[in-house]
């Protein structure tokens, strides 16, 4: 992700901060390539193991062309995804962390990969499409079917 849509994609994320400017700045300057931002205003993220998440994200991009923002730790350990604001508060399901109003959250630059491996699966489009919560739900679930039909669940 270059040029526009990079740009566009650090204007999205920036908005959230108390000071996107002074945020921007810190994050473009910053060598470790991550910024600390406050989940809940224009989205939830929902954290998922990678033996999970990873099955998941496949099964939503199979069902939709592109779903919203997903990020990953090093080694896909965690796989998240940018959901609607709000999300978290009415999310129910075990081994899903969820960091909503209140919450912090890593996000790496777009473009980068971020000291320690946070980098982007599906960077941020810049125009605030995020993944539908209902359709994550049903992508983990045929996931999950399909790891347990092949005795990996």
């Amino acid at each position: 992700m270059t040029g526009a849509g990079a740009e566009a994609a650090v204007e999205w994320l920036v908005s959230v901060a108390p000071d996107p400017d002074a945020c921007r700045r810190e994050w473009e300057r910053d060598p470790r390539g991550i910024a600390f931002l406050p989940a809940g205003r224009r989205w939830d993220a929902l954290i998922l193991p990678g033996e999970l998440g990873r099955p998941t994200l496949d099964v939503l991009t199979r069902l939709i062309d592109r779903p919203g923002p997903v990020f990953a730790d090093s080694g896909e350990a965690r796989i998240g995804f940018l959901v609607p604001p709000g999300t978290v508060a009415h999310w129910v399901g075990t081994g899903v962390r969820g960091a909503g109003r209140g919450s912090w959250i890593v996000v790496p630059y777009p473009g980068r990969t971020a000291a320690g491996g946070v980098r982007w699966l599906i960077p941020p489009d810049g125009g605030g499409t995020l993944t539908d919560a209902t359709l994550l739900e049903l992508a983990m679930h045929e996931a999950a079917a399909r790891r347990a039909e092949s005795g990996r669940g």
